[in-house]
């Protein structure tokens, strides 16, 4: 049984994503990071840098006691390694996935991070970031773009956990970034979110986050913007 501490981010969406995907039994247990749940002792002792998504394995392979692991990147990377689903043994394609899903944790994940920031959620317009940052974003779509050009997937010729790191952040909608020049990556977020196992994944945004859509209060904006205990 794993046990996966999730809120509804593109984070959080790349282990529902892998779980569902892999059809293995798990348990989600909310962290409303909105709430400041991230910075509860307990979750803490589980992920010490008080960010989700992080699992516990309760029955990891060496059959010891149980395993946490924090950082998307990290435990999609134990996930496969413990199913073998998902990222190639071979030297030469896993090599291939792995540079992608880092491209992502440093990369995509990050500038997008800071798009949404800079055009949504500070206090104040600051123009020289939103520039910096909405640029980097083109340029990070673009390096996908030439990358999935003939390809239905970002590593590969199968699913691989690059795909499930990568697709949540296309998937979000503030980056505000023109799809219409990047015909390549908005036919892979079709194609992605088309699959049974991600829709299985976002499914569970209603279940757990049915406000997911509803505009930020203070008490939120001050746990997830420079208020970390």
């Amino acid at each position: 049984m794993i046990d996966l501490y999730y809120w509804t981010t593109p984070n959080g969406h790349k282990i529902t994503i892998f779980l569902e995907e892999a059809g293995l039994e798990y348990r989600l247990i909310p962290v409303n990071i909105s709430k400041g749940e991230q910075f509860a002792p307990a979750f803490l002792a589980i992920s010490p840098n008080n960010r989700m998504p992080a699992i516990v394995d309760h029955a990891p392979a060496d059959g010891g006691e149980p395993i946490s692991v924090f950082e998307s990147g990290a435990i999609l990377e134990y996930l496969a390694d413990k199913t073998g689903q998902f990222l190639p043994r071979e030297t030469r394609p896993r090599n291939d996935v792995l540079q992608w899903l880092h491209w992502q944790m440093g990369g995509l994940g990050p500038m997008l991070g800071q798009v949404h920031h800079f055009k949504h959620y500070a206090p104040e317009p600051v123009e020289y970031a939103i520039e910096r940052y909405h640029k980097e974003g083109e340029r990070l779509y673009s390096v996908l773009e030439r990358q999935l050009a003939g390809r239905d997937f970002v590593a590969g010729d199968e699913l691989s956990i690059a795909d499930m790191a990568i697709w949540p952040w296309l998937k979000a909608e503030k980056q505000e970034i023109d799809l219409a020049r990047f015909p390549a990556v908005a036919a892979y977020r079709t194609r992605m979110a088309e699959r049974d196992g991600v829709r299985r994944a976002m499914a569970r945004i209603d279940d757990i986050n049915p406000a997911a859509n509803v505009a930020m209060d203070e008490e939120a904006r001050r746990h997830l913007f420079g208020q970390g205990r």
